[in-house]
């Protein structure tokens, strides 16, 4: 049994291809541990503030000191850091748009990634702390990414990896549904991401 965390971040509701992608990798997952539960935010419903002067200055004021202020200014990234923390699996839809991820997807980022909760500095460099996780990707693109002329504009995958990697999580997946834009493709793109998904 596993504790599942699905992030969405594609507007698009039943037609998003990130969905669906995530959804199979949750039921593959649910296939392999019986009884995994899954708890769904979606940030396109509930979006994430971008931070703010006040955010930024309580992630920097010691708990201990916090004001109510604080308190309000930081209940979004404890809210968020509590789920991570809870799940034993991440799954996250993650479309790639303009070459990088959707802001919502962004803005939820910027409230995880606090220094002291999900990294801290040490004398030895930067410590990850979000630790035995695994984290999969489902990312979905209109174009090609993977080869040809486009394969250098794809951005989202680095970020994405670099940065569980900071925090900690090594063993990050990333499936994809792609060139799904191109005419007459959208079903067998969508069908050959998800006979790509091996657990």
């Amino acid at each position: 049994m596993k504790k599942i965390l699905h992030i969405i971040s594609s507007p698009k509701g039943e037609a998003s291809m990130s969905i669906k992608l995530g959804n199979t990798v949750i039921d593959k997952i649910k296939t392999e541990y019986p009884g995994s539960t899954v708890k769904v935010r979606d940030l396109t419903k509930n979006p994430f503030p971008h931070l703010e002067e006040a955010t930024l200055a309580a992630f920097y004021t010691p708990a201990e000191n916090h004001t109510p202020e604080n308190r309000e200014a930081v209940k979004h990234s404890d809210e968020a850091i509590a789920e991570i923390m809870d799940a034993d699996i991440i799954v996250i839809g993650a479309p790639l748009w303009n070459f990088g991820v959707p802001s919502v997807l962004k803005a939820w980022i910027d409230h995880i990634a606090r220094v002291g909760h999900t990294f801290k500095y040490t004398e030895a460099g930067p410590e990850g702390l979000i630790k035995d996780k695994v984290v999969y990707i489902a990312m979905a693109s209109g174009g090609i990414y993977t080869s040809g002329a486009m394969q250098g504009y794809d951005y989202a995958t680095p970020y994405l990896k670099g940065l569980f990697s900071f925090l900690g999580v090594t063993d990050v997946n990333i499936f994809r549904v792609e060139g799904s834009a191109y005419p007459g493709q959208a079903e067998i793109a969508l069908q050959r991401g998800l006979e790509s998904i091996v657990l």
